[in-house]
C-alpha cells in the first residue's frame, strides 16, 4: 500500500485547507514554539477503501517531517473485517491515531500525536474535511485506474445504443 500527498492531486485545495497548529512559548505542549502543519496523505492503490489518512507533520522551526501519524475514522469492526485480522493491537493501530511504525519519527512525534488527539480530531468540521479529501482523492485514483484499463484494452468502454 502506498500513500501520496493530497496536494499532489489538489494543490489549490491543499494550500487553503491544510491544517496547522501554532504553538507559542507559554503553551502547555511539550513542543518548541513553531507552526506544525498536518499534511494529508492517502492510499493510492486502485480499489482500496481503507478509510485512513497519514498525517506528515512538518515543523516551521525544523523544516522537515517531525512525525507520520496514521488515523482511520471507522470503528474497529470495520478494520478487522477490511484487514481480515483479529489481533487487537494491529486493529487499534489501523484505526489509530498512531505513530506509523514504518516511518522515521522525531523526538517530537509523541507530543504531536497528542496534539492531533486533543486539538484536531475533536474538531468535527476538520474530521469531515479529512473525510471529504479522502473521497476526492479516492475518486481520482479509481478514475485514473479505470482510464488506464480502458486504454490498455483490459476493459471496454460501453457504447450508447442508437435509438
Amino acid at each position: 500500500m502506498t500513500y501520496s500527498p493530497f496536494y499532489n492531486r489538489f494543490p489549490e485545495i491543499a494550500k487553503r485547507e491544510t491544517r496547522a497548529v501554532t504553538v507559542i512559548g507559554s503553551s502547555s505542549w511539550n513542543l518548541p514554539p513553531a507552526s506544525y502543519s498536518f499534511h494529508e496523505m492517502f492510499c493510492d492503490e486502485p480499489g482500496c477503501d481503507c478509510r485512513r489518512v497519514f498525517f506528515c507533520v512538518v515543523s516551521s522551526l525544523r523544516q522537515d517531517i517531525q512525525a507520520v501519524i496514521a488515523w482511520g475514522w471507522e470503528d474497529i469492526t470495520f478494520y478487522a473485517k477490511w484487514m481480515g485480522e483479529k489481533d487487537p493491537c494491529i486493529i487499534n493501530d489501523l484505526k489509530g491515531p498512531a505513530l506509523n511504525l514504518a516511518s522515521p519519527q522525531s523526538d517530537l512525534a509523541p507530543e504531536l500525536l497528542n496534539l492531533l488527539r486533543k486539538v484536531l480530531l475533536p474538531d468535527t468540521s476538520y474530521v469531515e474535511r479529512v473525510k471529504r479529501h479522502y473521497a476526492m482523492f479516492r475518486e481520482t485514483v479509481d478514475n485514473d485506474n479505470k482510464a488506464k484499463a480502458i486504454a490498455s484494452g483490459k476493459i471496454r468502454k460501453k457504447r450508447k445504443k442508437k435509438a
